[in-house]
Formats: C-alpha cells, sequence, structure tokens
C-alpha cells in the first residue's frame, strides 16, 4: 500500500481528537438540561447542514451514487447506538473517566482488522496497542464502582466503535469521504428524529448555538477521522485517538472540576506513551 499516506492521516486522526473531545465535553454539558435524543438529534441535523453546504456544491449530488447502501445503512445503524451509548456514560460518570474505557476501542479495531481485512499487525504493533489497554486499566482503576452502568455504556460504545472503524476501511476501497459522511449524517439525523417523541424541551437561544456547533464540530470530526482512515492502515491510526483522553482531562477540570487522579494521570502518560511510540514507529518504518 505504497500510495498510503501514514503521517498525514496521523495529523487529521489527531485533529479529529480534537474536536471530538469538545463535542463530548459539550455533549455532557447540554445533556444534563436537554433529553438526549433531542440533544443528538440537533447535532446531527446540524453536522448534515454543515457537511451539506460544504460538500454538495462541489461534489453535487453524485455523492449519494453507491452500491453500498445497506452497508452506510447498517454504519449509520452502529454509529447512532454508539453515539447514545456514550452521551448516557458522558451523563452518568466523569468525561475523561469515559473517555477511557471508550479507548478499548483500538484493541477490537485491530482484532477486526486482521480478522475481515486480514492486515498484517506486526509484534510492535500490538505490543503497543496493548501496552496502551493497560494504561487504561489503570486509568479506569477496575474495581466496585467500574461496574456501575455509566461504563458498561462506555464500553458498549467501544466495542461498536472499534467495529464500525474496520467496515468504514472496506469502505474506503469504492467510497469516497464524502460519500461516507454524508450518508452518515443523514442516517444519524433521520435515527435521532425518531427520538424526538421521547422529550423535548426547548432550547435556550444560547444553548442553540451549543447545540449546532456541536454538530459542526463533530462533523469536521467524522470527516477528519475518515479521511484518516483513506490514508493509512486501520492499526496504524486509530491508535492516535488516545490524545482525546489527554483533552478530556483538561476539559473535565476546567468545565466540572474534576481532579485528575495519580491513576488517571499514570494510566494516560502509558496510554500517550505508547501513541507516540507507534508514530515514531511508523515514521521509521517510512
Amino acid at each position: 500500500m505504497g500510495s498510503e499516506r501514514i503521517p498525514l492521516g496521523i495529523a487529521f486522526m489527531i485533529t479529529s481528537t480534537i474536536l471530538f473531545a469538545g463535542s463530548s465535553a459539550l455533549s455532557k454539558w447540554l445533556v444534563a438540561t436537554y433529553p438526549i435524543g433531542e440533544m443528538l438529534f440537533v447535532r446531527a441535523a446540524s453536522a448534515l447542514v454543515g457537511s451539506g453546504l460544504v460538500i454538495l456544491p462541489v461534489a453535487g449530488f453524485q455523492v449519494f451514487r453507491t452500491k453500498r447502501l445497506r452497508d452506510h445503512m447498517l454504519r449509520g445503524i452502529s454509529q447512532s447506538c454508539a453515539q447514545s451509548f456514550l452521551v448516557i456514560a458522558f451523563s452518568l460518570m466523569p468525561l475523561a473517566s469515559a473517555v477511557a474505557i471508550n479507548f478499548s476501542a483500538p484493541l477490537f479495531a485491530t482484532v477486526a482488522s486482521v480478522v475481515f481485512l486480514k492486515e498484517t499487525v506486526g509484534p510492535v504493533r500490538w505490543g503497543a496497542l496493548i501496552v496502551g489497554f493497560l494504561g487504561v486499566l489503570l486509568v479506569t482503576s477496575p474495581g466496585v464502582d467500574t461496574l456501575q452502568a455509566g461504563s458498561l455504556f462506555a464500553l458498549a460504545n467501544a466495542v461498536l466503535f472499534g467495529t464500525v472503524t474496520v467496515g468504514v476501511r472496506r469502505m474506503t476501497a469504492t467510497e469516497s469521504a464524502e460519500t461516507l459522511t454524508m450518508y452518515q449524517m443523514v442516517f444519524l439525523t433521520v435515527f435521532f428524529a425518531a427520538a424526538l417523541p421521547l422529550g423535548w424541551v426547548t432550547p435556550t437561544f444560547q444553548d442553540w448555538g451549543a447545540m449546532v456547533v456541536n454538530g459542526l464540530g463533530n462533523a469536521l470530526g467524522q470527516y477528519l477521522w475518515t479521511r484518516a482512515l483513506h490514508l493509512a492502515p486501520t492499526s496504524a491510526v486509530v491508535p492516535f485517538n488516545y490524545f482525546t483522553l489527554v483533552w478530556a482531562m483538561i476539559l473535565g477540570f476546567l468545565v466540572w472540576g474534576d481532579m485528575p487522579s495519580a491513576a488517571l494521570l499514570a494510566g494516560s502518560a502509558i496510554v500517550v506513551g505508547s501513541g507516540m511510540f507507534l508514530l515514531w514507529h511508523e515514521s521509521r518504518g517510512r
């Protein structure tokens, strides 16, 4: 796969982590006041409109031409469930803890890439991923409190997110990042619209703005995330989702006063260290 540009894919992935962490913080803040379905619908609809304004003038409605409608639909259902689970987790536990549990996703993604894509994952990558996961275990400090409902929702999101990553990787063989983005936003908007009858609280002007910004930031993050998978192997770029944890800790402290524990800091250092080692390994390989 000589045409793949791993460093650029990594750069896109890291940028997406900044956007996702900001979106996660906004989601946690908003869901304290508004129903989950409502917040996710406004976020998805804003992302759909924003994506459409950028993509459609260039690509036109040809962007919706596909022979993989079923795959797009399955991805939409899976990501709708994953996003719902994650926001529920945010509502039940500290931001950094929920994000940390989500970092079992790269392991699921790597295993799935071996099984479904027949990708070769060498011992160095396996080692870095396993060390990163041990860091996640240190962050979550498994004990009685880890078995809360919030943790289970976060883990369910991680499993779905990991498998969706591999599904998207397979789809990039025939689908452009623009097609993947537009179909995702359409299906997410439709799915979350179905949840609106379950509850609606009319947002204030400021909160409308926060929901729209949340959607636009999330859309840009999804686009960069998808482009990263176009440019490099799953197992090379997905570990850089780890950087989301750093931003989540900073935001958790600034907004909610969540003081990082020694275990959280030590585990995060291990997680980020494994990600940086992978960056060095990939660069040296190039």
